[in-house]
């Protein structure tokens, strides 16, 4: 396994990990400066902060800084309750491609979607086989899209927890079987990406990432899961201060073969986001050498 003790080379920033300091919003080009400052070497931005800024805007800015993508959030959200609305749903992932092919992203990720209607409090439907089979066609049809621009797509599982509402792909297992079905020639094209806060629970995590290989391992993000939590979306915890076996995971994701960034992805309303983006950094970059 690597050694992370010495330096922070391999480390990204999700820039949701910094989208909040001291509890207002934070504007992506702010944090962008913020991760050169500290030598930060890739982020991980989302849409809408990149949306803000403006893609030109942002592109000019990673260049003069050095700084790469590990990936760009997010694609995904496919099952709708008609027809106008898978096409919208493609649509939109088709723009969101663009937008990663324009920042020359590692890959898209793909937060798949879940019972539409669910997060705003009112599901269209309850059949959440309906809504496998919805992002199993989303994805299928946006990979075709894909492969001509050459922008990896990397599906997310998103813990149980999410499984109504944001992600009904839950599993590393059920990821893996989407891949195989679409893309069975294991071209780069199709992967996974593999966060630690909503995996580390799998008893067959061990065997699926073994599965996945090099070929399907196209991100690798890391937080920690708190005892208790007191919020199972907004309370990710720092590596190292809750009970994910992060070295263990990397462990097994090096063995198979990705020798890519562990990207730090944090989501902490009481906690992170009330800090000064600097501390935050720092606490990442000490962790990033201690504790994965």
């Amino acid at each position: 396994m690597r050694d992370f003790s010495r330096d922070h080379d391999w480390l990204s920033i999700n820039t949701a990990t910094l989208r909040k300091q001291h509890g207002g919003e934070v504007p992506l080009d702010r944090i962008v400066d913020q991760c050169a400052a500290h030598g930060i070497r890739a982020i991980s931005p989302w849409r809408d902060q990149v949306a803000a800024v403006g893609i030109d805007r942002l592109a000019a800015q990673l260049k003069a800084h050095g700084i790469g993508l590990s990936g760009y959030c997010r694609g995904g959200f496919f099952p709708a309750p008609d027809a106008a609305g898978l096409r919208a749903a493609l649509d939109d992932n088709r723009r969101a491609i663009d937008e990663a092919k324009m920042l020359d992203a590692a890959c898209l990720v793909l937060v798949v979607g879940a019972l539409p209607g669910a997060l705003a409090g009112q599901a269209a439907y309850k059949d959440i086989a309906r809504a496998r089979a919805e992002v199993h066609d989303g994805i299928a049809a946006s990979l075709e899209y894909a492969r001509k621009v050459g922008m990896p797509l990397a599906i997310e599982p998103l813990h149980p927890m999410q499984a109504a509402d944001r992600a009904c792909v839950n599993t590393l297992e059920q990821a893996l079987d989407i891949c195989d079905a679409l893309d069975p020639q294991k071209s780069g094209a199709l992967g996974v990406a593999l966060d630690v806060y909503h995996v580390w629970w799998d008893p067959k995590l061990r065997a699926q990432i073994a599965r996945a290989g090099r070929e399907r391992l196209l991100a690798f993000h890391v937080c920690d899961w708190l005892t208790p939590t007191r919020d199972l979306l907004n309370d990710r915890g720092m590596m190292g201060d809750g009970v994910i076996e992060i070295p263990k995971i990397r462990g097994w994701v090096e063995d198979a073969g990705y020798a890519g960034v562990s990207e730090v992805e944090i989501f902490s309303s009481a906690d992170w986001w009330q800090r000064s983006g600097e501390e935050t950094l720092a606490a990442c970059i000490e962790r990033h050498r201690s504790a994965v």
